[in-house]
Parts: C-alpha cells; sequence; structure tokens
C-alpha cells in the first residue's frame, strides 16, 4: 500500500467506528435494558444483543462506505458459521485486495453494564489468504465506546511508521473533535504505578495469581517497603488494556490465559483473547509501547477469531527488558 492509501484507509476505519459508535449510544437511550441478553454461542465468544446491534452497523456501512475499487474480506465474530463476508458482497475471498479484521466490541461485558468503556477496533493488512499474521497489520483504528454518563469518546488511529494520530469526540451531539496527546509512562520501574496480568474469570485465576505474585517476587517488588506499591486494575478489554498502556495509566499489562488455561486443562476457545481483539497492538507499538509475546518476539498468530493469544505489553523498551527474564523463569515454574 502507499502512503496515500494507508492513510485514506485509516480514515475509512475511522468512519466506521464512527459508525458504531454513534449507533450504540443512540440504542443505550432507547434500549440499554436489552444490552445483557445472550444473542447466540459460537467458538469465538459469546454474543450478547448489544453484539448484534453493532454488527448490523457494520454490514450497512460496509455496504454504503467501502471503495469498491478495494475488494475486502471481513474477519470478525458472528461470522464463523456463514459464508465469507466480503465487499462488494459476492466477492470472492481469493479477489479480494485487503482483509480487514475486526472486534465490533471488546469489552462487552462491562459496556452492557454501562460499568466502564468498551472499544471498537479494527486492523486491516493486503490480503494473503489464510497466510496472514497479526503482523501483517499495516493501519488499525480503536475507538472507545462510551459508557451512557460519558461525553467523551477517545479514538486512536495509526499507518505503520507514522505514529498515533489520537482524537477526542464529544458524543452528547454534533460530533466535536479535538486533538488530544497521548503518551505511555516513560518509567523505569512499577513502584506506585499500575501494572498486572489478566485473571478476569473464575477459571485459572489462582494459578494466574500465583504467577504475577512470583513475577512481582522475582523483581524484587513483592513485600518491598511494606509492600502495596504496585496497583493492579482489571480492565476486561484487550484494547481497554492498550488503551491504558497507550496514555500512559499502566506500566505492564498481560495476558497469559491461554498458558494457564493449557495447563489446568481448561478449553480456551471463549476464554481467552484472540486476534480480533489484539488487532490494534499496531496503534501501542507507534505510540511507543512494546507489545510481544510472553518470552519475546513478535505476536505471529493468523488473522482469525479462534486461536487463543498469549501476549505482554509493557509502556517502555526499558521496562521489557526488565520482566523478560523474570518472566521467562516464572513461566517454566508454572507452565
Amino acid at each position: 500500500m502507499t502512503a496515500a492509501e494507508m492513510n485514506r484507509a485509516r480514515r475509512l476505519l475511522c468512519a466506521l467506528q464512527d459508525s458504531i459508535r454513534d449507533t450504540l449510544v443512540a440504542a443505550q437511550a432507547r434500549q440499554a435494558a436489552t444490552f445483557a441478553k445472550v444473542a447466540a454461542v459460537t467458538a469465538a465468544d459469546t454474543i450478547y444483543h448489544v453484539d448484534r446491534l453493532s454488527e448490523a452497523a457494520i454490514m450497512a456501512w460496509f455496504e454504503a462506505h467501502w471503495p469498491r475499487a478495494w475488494p475486502v474480506e471481513l474477519v470478525m465474530e458472528g461470522l464463523e458459521d456463514g459464508e465469507p463476508a466480503t465487499f462488494p458482497h459476492g466477492t470472492p475471498v481469493a479477489q479480494t485486495r485487503f482483509k480487514c479484521i475486526l472486534d465490533p466490541i471488546d469489552g462487552t461485558r462491562s459496556y452492557m453494564y454501562d460499568k466502564r468503556s468498551a472499544w471498537s477496533l479494527a486492523g486491516l493488512a493486503v490480503q494473503r489468504g489464510a497466510k496472514n499474521t497479526l503482523g501483517d497489520i499495516v493501519v488499525a483504528a480503536m475507538t472507545e465506546l462510551p459508557t451512557s454518563k460519558q461525553w467523551r469518546a477517545d479514538q486512536l488511529s495509526a499507518v505503520r511508521g507514522g505514529g498515533v494520530i489520537a482524537e477526542a469526540v464529544d458524543v452528547r451531539g454534533g460530533g466535536e473533535r479535538k486533538k488530544i496527546s497521548v503518551r505511555p509512562s516513560p518509567a523505569d520501574n512499577f513502584e506506585h504505578g499500575f501494572a498486572s496480568l489478566a485473571r478476569f474469570f473464575p477459571e485459572g485465576k489462582g494459578l494466574l495469581g500465583a504467577v504475577e505474585e512470583q513475577l512481582w517476587q522475582e523483581l524484587g517488588v513483592h513485600g518491598k517497603n511494606g509492600g502495596q506499591l504496585v496497583f493492579d486494575d482489571q480492565y476486561i478489554s484487550t484494547g481497554g488494556q492498550l488503551h491504558e498502556l497507550i496514555v500512559g495509566h499502566d506500566r505492564m499489562l498481560g495476558d497469559l490465559r491461554p498458558l494457564a488455561y493449557a495447563k489446568l486443562g481448561f478449553s480456551a476457545a471463549t476464554l481467552c483473547c484472540h486476534p480480533y481483539d489484539i488487532c490494534t497492538a499496531l496503534i501501542a507499538r507507534e505510540a511507543g509501547c512494546v507489545i510481544e509475546a510472553p518470552a519475546g518476539g513478535a505476536l505471529n498468530y493468523p488473522l482469525d477469531t479462534t486461536t487463543p493469544v498469549a501476549w505482554m505489553g509493557y509502556a517502555n523498551a526499558r521496562l521489557a527488558r526488565l520482566v523478560r527474564p523474570a518472566l521467562r523463569r516464572v513461566m517454566a515454574a508454572n507452565f
């Protein structure tokens, strides 16, 4: 893709997510009580009524706005059991130029109870069929889906090598936009800061908690000066976690659930992060964060909705270098 094409694609993904956000903000006022109803259970996740609202908005938007000269395959939850979704509609996948992987609502569980913002996520890669991995994503956008009491929703986007474009959108009407600056934490330690590993559900919570405690012991933080030097925040949204790293709220976040579930013999299918959940890692990297596999290295996962993904995210390279050897020792002892 040329630079001009990537920037056009970035604007398109942002416009798509504007449509999703506005659809859901309007629906909050009319039918928020029905958001939490289960609509379906798929190999990727549990689908709630609120998910169905976003899926319909996506299909309508692509039909109306996606350039016909850019045939694209869509990869998102809710489509696994049907025919491939392509635009223009009916285009054979082999004839598409791009692959767009989406999570329409990442953080559904908190959002549908109006507890915390969810995020709409999208990444675009040049089509390579089954060979596509997360590393192929060259354009990404993530848009906040605010709770009913919020007037501001953030939107972050990036093209590879182009840095991060960040805006705040007033959702009260009119859609006024304002540029904002984002900066990950420059800290070289974890004392008096937020950092944690994901343990959202009862399954695996004990093992994951023990692994994290051992990690802090390895890093010399556990119990130091009476303890309580590292703060925990369980944001049930991979996109939300990336945002917390990007804007400087958290210094380290990670998700080792696939490793824990494999050790415990649990099914990872519906309990883990999947590639569509972390398709906006490009934005975090463009901001200066380190997003990688738990032992270090690239996230070489296919662009699908079902493969379990284990990952670690650090606010900066210094923290990544500090944690990697300790985390490898802890993983070797537990997984």
